[in-house]
C-alpha cells in the first residue's frame, strides 16, 4: 500500500468513517486513537510479553472501556513460557504496570550476563568471540572503513593431531589449550602454548607436536588466505580464497620451474606432489616449503 493510501485508511479510521483497522504490529509503536477501543490479537502466544504489553495498551485511551481479545490455538497447543507470558498479561491490568511487565520479561527471558556462563539472547546463540567479531565489523561499516575479509583455513591432512586424554585427562582444560592454539595469531604464541603444557603435563607426545605445527601451517595459511588444504596421500591440494595476495606471475613461474612437484587447476587449487608414502614429518615439511614459496 502506497503512503497517501495507508494515510487515507488511518484518517478514516481515526475520524469514525471505518469501524475497523486491519493491520500488523505496527501500532505497537505509540499510535493514540482514542475511539479505538476494542483490539483482537491473533496468535498472541507468538508475542513476546513487552509486546503484548504495548498492543494492548494502544485501546482503552479515553473515557471508553476498552477490550483486548488475545486468541490462541489452545492451552494443550502453545508452549509453557507462552502460558506464563499470557498469564501475566491478564493478571497484571492496573495503571502504570510496565515495570511489573518487564521485571515479569526479564525473569522469563532470562538476563544473563556479558562474559560469564549465563549469556542470553544472541550472544548465547553464536558465542561472545563470534559476536564481538561481527560487532567490530557493524562498527567498522558505520563507519565506512573498509572491512578486512577474514580467512579461517580448513586443514585435513588426515595426520594424527590432537590433544590426547591420557596426556591432559581434564576435558575443559583439553579445551582451553585447543582454543588457545586455534586463536594464536603467531608462531610464537603456539610455541608458548606448547611450552606451557610442557611444564605443567610433562614432555608432550608426538600428536601434540604435530597439531603445533599444524597450527602454524594454519597462520601461514592464513597470511596467503588459503581456504582449504588437504591431502589424500599423494598430493597436496590448496584452494585459493579470490582476494589471495599470492602474485599470479608467482605461481606460473613455480609450476614452470617444477612441473612435476606443482600444478594449478582453473578453479584456483594448487596440487603439490607428495613423496610415495609420505611419512607425517614429509607432508608437513611439502606444505611448509610450499608456502614459503608462495610468499617469497
Amino acid at each position: 500500500m502506497e503512503e497517501k493510501e495507508l494515510e487515507k485508511v488511518m484518517l478514516s479510521f481515526m475520524h469514525g468513517q471505518t469501524d475497523l483497522l486491519l493491520c500488523t504490529t505496527i501500532i505497537e509503536s505509540g499510535l493514540d486513537i482514542p475511539r479505538a477501543n476494542t483490539m483482537i490479537v491473533d496468535r498472541a502466544d507468538t508475542y513476546g510479553l513487552s509486546q503484548l504489553y504495548q498492543l494492548r495498551g494502544r485501546i482503552g485511551r479515553s473515557t471508553v472501556r476498552g477490550e483486548a481479545y488475545l486468541l490462541i490455538p489452545g492451552q494443550a497447543a502453545i508452549s509453557q513460557d507462552a502460558r506464563e507470558r499470557l498469564k501475566i498479561i491478564q493478571e497484571i491490568t492496573e495503571l502504570g504496570a510496565g515495570f511489573r511487565i518487564a521485571t515479569h520479561d526479564l525473569e522469563l527471558r532470562g538476563a544473563g550476563d556479558l562474559l560469564g556462563p549465563r549469556q542470553s539472547g544472541a550472544v548465547a546463540d553464536i558465542g561472545f568471540e563470534y559476536y564481538n567479531q561481527l560487532l567490530e565489523e557493524a562498527i567498522a561499516q558505520l563507519k565506512g572503513e573498509a572491512l578486512e575479509e577474514r580467512c579461517e583455513p580448513e586443514i585435513n591432512l588426515a595426520l594424527p593431531a590432537f590433544i590426547p586424554e591420557s596426556y591432559v585427562p581434564d576435558t575443559n582444560q583439553r579445551l582451553v589449550l585447543y582454543k588457545r592454539l586455534v586463536q594464536a595469531e603467531s608462531d610464537d604464541e603456539v610455541a608458548e602454548t606448547l611450552s606451557e603444557m610442557a611444564d605443567r603435563y610433562g614432555r608432550p607426545p608426538q600428536p601434540i607436536i604435530t597439531l603445533g605445527q599444524i597450527m602454524q601451517l594454519r597462520i601461514s595459511l592464513k597470511r596467503l588466505k588459503v581456504n582449504k588444504i588437504e591431502s589424500d596421500g599423494k598430493r597436496l591440494v590448496f584452494s585459493f580464497h579470490p582476494a589471495t595476495p599470492v602474485n599470479p606471475e608467482l605461481l606460473i613461474g613455480l609450476i614452470r620451474q617444477e612441473p612435476q612437484r606443482y600444478q594449478f587447476t582453473p578453479d584456483h587449487r594448487l596440487l603439490v606432489a607428495l613423496p610415495v608414502n609420505a611419512s607425517t614429518a614429509e607432508t608437513l615439511a611439502a606444505a611448509q616449503a610450499a608456502i614459503c614459496k608462495l610468499t617469497a
